[in-house]
C-alpha cells in the first residue's frame, strides 16, 4: 500500500513541465496575452533581438536574442540573421527550455526573429526529447513577399518539430471581418493564445475531463501540419452549433478534413454543461475523421460561458493548400469530369481507327 506523502511526490513528479516561447514581436504579443489572462502550470518566455519591443512585453522570462549581432535593434525581416541571433544565445535559450516535456513555439512568420529563430529552437528542443508545437501565424495572401518567406519558414519549421499549428490571417477574415481593425488584428493573439493555455490547463489542471499527456503525445508527434477550428453555441442545439463552425471554418485552408491523422478536442462551457453534450462533442467530431482513432478530449467549466459552449477542434497531420496540398475536386464537378474524359476517350479511339483506315486505304491505291 502505497501512502500518501509518496503519491503526492509520484503526482508532482509526473506533471508535465510546459515551456511557452514566444518569438519576435507577434509570438512575444501572444505571450503577453497570455500573461495577461493568467495560465496554471506553464513557464512563460518572451524572446527577441528587439530591446524596445521586448521591454514592453509580459513574461516570466525575457530574453534578448543575438545582443552582439544585432545589438537590441532587431534583425531587419532577414530570417538568416533571426537564426544566426539565437545561436548566438543558445546557452541562454538551453537554460530555459531544457527540462521542459512540453514546448510550445509561438511566432508571426514573414519577419527575420521569429520565422529565421523557430526552426533552430524546435530543433534544440526536439533532440532533447521534448513535445514540440510550433503555433504559427501566417501573412495576409496580398503581403506576397512576407508570405513567401513564411512558407519557406514553414519547411523548415516542420522538420524540427513534432507538429506545427497555423493560422493563415486570410481565414481570419471568417471569424473577425466584422470587427474594427485593431480587435479584429489582435484575434490571431486570442486564438493562438486560448489554445495554448487551454492545452496547458487541460493536461495540467484538474479538469472535468482531462486530456493525458501520453495521449496528447500520441496525436501531436510527427503530426506534421496542424489546423485549429473554433466554435460557439448557446440556446437550443448549441453543441451542433459549436461543433460546425469549428469544423466548417479551420484557421487554414485545408484540402479534405477527413484525412486528418490525430484530433485534439477541448470544450468549456458554463456550470449547466451536461456530460451528454461533451460527449456529443466528441461523437460529431469523430465522425468527420473517420480514418483516425488518433482522438483526445477534454473539458472544463468556466463560468463566464454559462448558456453557452465553446469547441476548439485541432486537427493533426493535415494538408493544406499553404504549404502545397491539393484541394479535392468538387463532387459536382467530378460528375461533369468523368463523363466527359471517358468521351473524349471514345473520341480518341475513333479519331485513331479513322486514321488508320486512312492508311489502308492510300496504300490499296498504290497497289
Amino acid at each position: 500500500m502505497i501512502q500518501k506523502e509518496d503519491l503526492e511526490a509520484i503526482i508532482k513528479a509526473a506533471k508535465p513541465a510546459v515551456a511557452v516561447i514566444g518569438l519576435g514581436g507577434a509570438g512575444s504579443n501572444i505571450v503577453t496575452w497570455i500573461k495577461e489572462k493568467g495560465i496554471s502550470g506553464a513557464k512563460l518566455i518572451a524572446a527577441n533581438t528587439d530591446a524596445a519591443h521586448l521591454g514592453i512585453s509580459k513574461a516570466d522570462k525575457m530574453l534578448l536574442l543575438g545582443m552582439k549581432l544585432c545589438k537590441g535593434r532587431g534583425c531587419g525581416g532577414y530570417p538568416e540573421i533571426g537564426a544566426e541571433s539565437v545561436k548566438e544565445s543558445l546557452d541562454m535559450i538551453k537554460e530555459q527550455l531544457l527540462g521542459s516535456d512540453l514546448i510550445f513555439i509561438v511566432a508571426g512568420f514573414g519577419g527575420g526573429t521569429g520565422t529565421g529563430a523557430a526552426p533552430v529552437i524546435a530543433k534544440l528542443t526536439r533532440d532533447a526529447g521534448a513535445l514540440t508545437i510550433g503555433c504559427v501565424t501566417v501573412p495576409f495572401t496580398i503581403e506576397m513577399a512576407r508570405r513567401e518567406k513564411a512558407r519557406e519558414g514553414v519547411e523548415r519549421l516542420r522538420e524540427n518539430c513534432d507538429t506545427v499549428v497555423l493560422i493563415d490571417n486570410d481565414r481570419l477574415r471568417q471569424v473577425a471581418g466584422d470587427l474594427p481593425l485593431k480587435p479584429a488584428l489582435g484575434v490571431a493573439n486570442e486564438l493562438v493564445g486560448s489554445f495554448v493555455k487551454n492545452i496547458t490547463e487541460t493536461i495540467t489542471l484538474p479538469s472535468l475531463m482531462n486530456i493525458d499527456y501520453a495521449d496528447m503525445r500520441t496525436i501531436t508527434e510527427r503530426g506534421g501540419i496542424s489546423s485549429i477550428g473554433i466554435g460557439e453555441g448557446e440556446g437550443e442545439n448549441r453543441v451542433s452549433r459549436a461543433v460546425s463552425q469549428a469544423l466548417a471554418t479551420p484557421l487554414l485552408d485545408i484540402t479534405d478534413i477527413s484525412s486528418s491523422k490525430g484530433v485534439l478536442i477541448h470544450v468549456a462551457g458554463g456550470e449547466d454543461m451536461t456530460l451528454e453534450e461533451v460527449a456529443k462533442v466528441g461523437e460529431m467530431v469523430a465522425s468527420k475523421v473517420p480514418h483516425t482513432t488518433k482522438i483526445a478530449w477534454g473539458a472544463r467549466v468556466d463560468p463566464a460561458l454559462q448558456g453557452r459552449v465553446r469547441v476548439m477542434a485541432v486537427l493533426t497531420g493535415v494538408e493544406s493548400t499553404f504549404t502545397g496540398g491539393k484541394k479535392p475536386m468538387p463532387e459536382e464537378i467530378k460528375k461533369v469530369v468523368k463523363p466527359l474524359a471517358l468521351a473524349m476517350e471514345e473520341v480518341s479511339k475513333a479519331s485513331e481507327a479513322v486514321g488508320k483506315a486512312l492508311v489502308l486505304s492510300k496504300e490499296e491505291q498504290k497497289n
